[in-house]
C-alpha cells in the first residue's frame, strides 16, 4: 500500500486575529479560537534562498536584505529537495526585465516548504520569505505596511506575492492593492474547485489569486473509542449513526455513558455550523447578524459543557490536544486534511501515540476549513515569476501528485485528486489505510463560500470565548450578550450592534 509521509508536528496554543487597513489591532487568546488554520509558527524571520538552477533549495543566503528587518533575519532555507522532487519543478526562464528579488510574505512555513520542495526558482532570482506571526494580527499588520508602501518601495523590496486565509481573504481580493491574475497570464481552469476561485475573486468577478489546496472538512474519529461505543468503526456504518445533529447529540450522551467525551473542545463544532449559516456577521446595513446556525451551536455547547459530553478548551489548547495520544478519552475531532497531517503531532508520537486508529467520515453536515491563497500584490516587478508559481501548484500534475503523495495534502487539482481516489491501493497509515482522498473527493462536492465579511475571523474567534462564562453558568445570556456587543463596539465601531 501506498503510504504518506505524515508531518509530526505537535499542535501549540496560538491564535489568529483579525487586523483592517487601519493601525488599529486587537488581539484574541483564549478558549474561543476558531481559527481558520493550523497554529502559525510564531517566528519572525525572513529567509533569503539564492536560486541555482541545479536546484529548486537553493543554499541559504545571509547576505540579502529583508523587506521588513526589523521584523526578521536571515534563516535556513530548508532541507534540500532530492532528485525526485526537484524533476517536478516548472524550471521557468524569465524575461530581462523581471526582478532578481522575489518577497513573499507569509506567516508560517507550510508553502514555503511546499514550494522549496517542489518549486525550481528560476536562475538568478532570489527569493525572500518574509515570515511574521499571525497572533495579534502581526501578520496581516506588517503586510498592510509593506503594501500602503509599495508604490515608493524600491524594486528589491516590493511585496510580488502574498499568503491569505478564508476568514480574511475578502478584504484583499476587494483593494486595489491585488492584481486580477488574468493580466498575468494565470486562468481559471477547469480541474480548480470552484469555492477556491470564488473565494480569491473580486466584486467584479476578476480573479485575484489561487489557492493550492482544497479543505473540505471531516470528522475525524478514533476508532478504538468508536468501536466501543458504537459496536463499529467501518465508516459508512459510523457515518450512518452520525450524519446529522440529532444523532451526534444522541451518541455524546453515549460516549460518556462509556466513559468518553464527543469532543475535545466546546468549540469543536462550531465551524461545522459557522460554515452553514444563511446570512452574513454583518448585513448591508453594516448590522451585526448572529445567524440561526450560530445560535444553534450554542444551544449544543452549553449543553456538551453541562453534561461533560466535551471540554472547557480551545481548539488549540494543550488539555485537548494531549486527549490525541493513545490514552486519550475523545472520541470525534473536525477538520480537513491539513488538520491530521499538520495539528495531530501527538497521535503520532511513536511512544504515546496512536496512528492508524484514526479514520474519517463527513459528520452532520458538509463544511471546510481554510485553506491558503497565493496572491499577486499589484507592483510586482515580477510577474512572470508570480504567474508560474500560481500555475505550478494548480495546474503543474506532477507538483499536485507530490503534494499527496508526500504531504498528505488534498489539492486544488481535482484530476489529480480524482487519480488517488481512484488508486485501491492507495491510502493513508494515519487512518488505518483508509483512503482519504476518496472521501474528501466526495465532500469538496458541497463545499460552499458564502455570507463572508471582512470581519468574519475575529467576531467568529471572539464569539465563543466570551460566550464561555455564560455555558459554564458563571454569567446569564444577556449579559453574555452584552460582553460580546461591547467587544464588537469596541474593535469595529462602523458595525451596529442591537
Amino acid at each position: 500500500m501506498k503510504k504518506r509521509l505524515l508531518a509530526a508536528l505537535v499542535a501549540s496554543a496560538t491564535v489568529l486575529s483579525f487586523a483592517g487597513c487601519s493601525s488599529k489591532t486587537t488581539s484574541s487568546s483564549g478558549a474561543g479560537d476558531t481559527s481558520s488554520s493550523a497554529p502559525a509558527d510564531n517566528s519572525s524571520t525572513d529567509s533569503s534562498t539564492p536560486a541555482d538552477d541545479t536546484s529548486s533549495t537553493p543554499a541559504d543566503d545571509t547576505s540579502s536584505t529583508p523587506a521588513d528587518d526589523t521584523n526578521n533575519t536571515p534563516a535556513s532555507a530548508g532541507v534540500p529537495a532530492t532528485d525526485a522532487q526537484k524533476a517536478a519543478g516548472t524550471g521557468i526562464k524569465l524575461s530581462e526585465s523581471e526582478g532578481k528579488v522575489f518577497n513573499i510574505y507569509c506567516w508560517n512555513d507550510e508553502f514555503k516548504g511546499f514550494f522549496e520542495k517542489y518549486y525550481v526558482v528560476p536562475e538568478g532570482v532570489t527569493v525572500n520569505w518574509i515570515k511574521n506571526p499571525s497572533d495579534g494580527g502581526v501578520y496581516q499588520n506588517k503586510l498592510d505596511e509593506a503594501l500602503l508602501a509599495q508604490s515608493s518601495a524600491a524594486a528589491d523590496d516590493k511585496v510580488d506575492m502574498f499568503l491569505a486565509e478564508a476568514d480574511y481573504i475578502v478584504k484583499y481580493t476587494n483593494s486595489d492593492y491585488t492584481l486580477d491574475v488574468a493580466t498575468l497570464g494565470v486562468n481559471q481552469l477547469d480541474t480548480e474547485y470552484q469555492y477556491t476561485v470564488s473565494a480569491a475573486s473580486d466584486s467584479n468577478g476578476a480573479i485575484k489569486g489561487v489557492s493550492f489546496q482544497c479543505c473540505p472538512a471531516a470528522l475525524i474519529y478514533r476508532r478504538s473509542i468508536t468501536k466501543d461505543v458504537l459496536g463499529t468503526d467501518d465508516p459508512a456504518e459510523v457515518q450512518a449513526q452520525l450524519d446529522n445533529w440529532d444523532k451526534f447529540n444522541e451518541v455524546a450522551k453515549k460516549a460518556k455513558d462509556s466513559g468518553y467525551y464527543m469532543t475535545g473542545s466546546y468549540v469543536e463544532t462550531f465551524r461545522t455550523f459557522s460554515n452553514n449559516t444563511s446570512s452574513a456577521w454583518v448585513d448591508a446595513d453594516n448590522n451585526l447578524v448572529v445567524d440561526d446556525a450560530i445560535k444553534q451551536w450554542m444551544v449544543q455547547a452549553k449543553d456538551f459543557l453541562e453534561k461533560e459530553y466535551t471540554l472547557p478548551c480551545g481548539v488549540w489548547d494543550d488539555q485537548k490536544t494531549k486527549e490525541m495520544y493513545a490514552d486519550g478519552k475523545v472520541m470525534c475531532f473536525f477538520g480537513p486534511a491539513w488538520y491530521y497531517n499538520f495539528s495531530m503531532g501527538n497521535a503520532q508520537d511513536p511512544e504515546k501515540g496512536c496512528s492508524g486508529d484514526w479514520a474519517i467520515c463527513q459528520g452532520p453536515q458538509a463544511y471546510f476549513w481554510g485553506g491558503t491563497w497565493l496572491l499577486a500584490a499589484t507592483g510586482t516587478d515580477n510577474p512572470e515569476m508570480v504567474a508560474d508559481v500560481m500555475n505550478a501548484f494548480t495546474a503543474n500534475e506532477d507538483i499536485c501528485a507530490k503534494l499527496i503523495e508526500n504531504e498528505g495534502q488534498f489539492t486544488n487539482n481535482m484530476a489529480v485528486n480524482q487519480k488517488y481516489a481512484d488508486d485501491p491501493t492507495f491510502g493513508n497509515a494515519f487512518l488505518g489505510g483508509q483512503n482519504d482522498t476518496a472521501v474528501y473527493v466526495e465532500l469538496a462536492k458541497n463545499i460552499k463560500f458564502e455570507h463572508k465579511t471582512q470581519y468574519d475571523q475575529l467576531l467568529s474567534e471572539k464569539l465563543p470565548e466570551i460566550f464561555l462564562d455564560y455555558f459554564k453558568g458563571t454569567i446569564s445570556e444577556e449579559d453574555a450578550y452584552k460582553n460580546f456587543y461591547q467587544f464588537v463596539n469596541e474593535t469595529y465601531p462602523d458595525i451596529v450592534t442591537p
